[in-house]
């Protein structure tokens, strides 16, 4: 079958031909794969550089998407650490982390939405106790999954929601997502009060933001929780010590290991019919499989969320 292959960790994938995959057990099951996300996890896994890598090649990247079960029933699914992934025209599934889709659903839209909103919603509903009536604060706003974030946070109740980030003009287009505010980073401190930051930054920027909002914040006894989900802005962050002595600041991370698998999965369904009814504004933009060498770098003018369709 025909597959995105990765066979060194610096160079993009190549599509080419590999073997078929084949259920080695009950609790498996070969799917045609309809829809896959190319997501920053999906590159990070394709370089080696993410957290959960072990270094081994060749592989087939690609943690969820859409796909098609023996009965004909299209499912959401998502995979374990594995070296067949989703790009690619058939692959493995537990079809115990997976969802059966409604009959009408677009499963480009769906593949494209759920990695990037399934971060900030297992984040405020399985590591933090956010409560509505609390405000959020979104760093790296303009982003897909900051995108979805702002979405996420409104949908679950909060008061009040700020998006951040360096782009004045993409910033604009958050009010229309629910965003109450929009601040750039060097405008922080103007969200001082908030509750809880959605971190997909974390770097220098962070650090900058941090120090902002402890410094201005009315209250400093009073809890502001530190969600870090992404490093797009730096993989390591100086954080003063004195941030963490002079405020109550919490700061937890969100991400495979840090939530149980049993978790996300427990999610996935109110998820999955969240994005299925429309609730989120979602961009997105499908690409034959066989073009994965050529967009595997892009980033859409447009911002849209690459799909790649076998």
């Amino acid at each position: 079958m025909h597959a995105a292959v990765v066979t060194a960790f610096d160079a993009p994938p190549r599509y080419g031909v590999v073997a078929d995959p084949v259920a080695r057990s009950d609790d498996e099951m070969v799917v045609e794969v309809v829809a896959a996300g190319l997501h920053p996890r999906v590159r990070s896994q394709a370089d080696g550089s993410h957290y959960s890598s072990t270094g081994e090649l060749p592989l087939v990247p690609g943690i969820d998407g859409v796909v098609r079960d023996p009965d004909g029933r299209m499912r959401y699914a998502v995979l374990d650490e594995t070296r067949l992934g989703t790009m690619a025209e058939r692959t493995v599934i537990d079809p115990r982390r997976s969802v059966v889709l409604p009959d009408d659903v677009d499963p480009v839209v769906l593949a494209a939405a759920m990695n990037p909103a399934m971060s900030s919603w297992v984040a405020l509903r399985r590591r933090v106790d956010f409560r509505s009536g609390q405000s959020v604060l979104v760093l790296g706003a303009t982003g897909n999954a900051g995108r979805m974030a702002v979405q996420v946070a409104r949908l679950f109740g909060a008061s009040r929601v700020i998006g951040a980030a360096r782009d004045e003009t993409a910033l604009a287009s958050l009010r229309s997502l629910g965003a109450d505010e929009v601040l750039t980073l060097d405008r922080v401190s103007a969200a001082a009060d908030v509750d809880v930051v959605i971190d997909y930054l974390w770097g220098e920027p962070a650090a900058s933001a941090m120090v902002d909002l402890i410094t201005a914040r009315a209250d400093r006894g009073r809890q502001i929780t530190w969600i870090q989900i992404g490093s797009v802005a730096g993989a390591t962050c100086s954080i003063p010590s004195a941030a963490l002595r002079a405020a109550r600041l919490q700061i937890v991370g969100s991400g495979i290991g840090s939530v149980p698998g049993h978790d996300w999965q427990a999610e996935l369904p109110e998820l999955v019919a969240a994005v299925s009814r429309g609730t989120f504004d979602v961009r997105a933009h499908a690409v034959p499989l066989r073009e994965v060498e050529q967009v595997w770098t892009a980033s859409p003018s447009d911002g849209k969320r690459i799909v790649l369709v076998p």
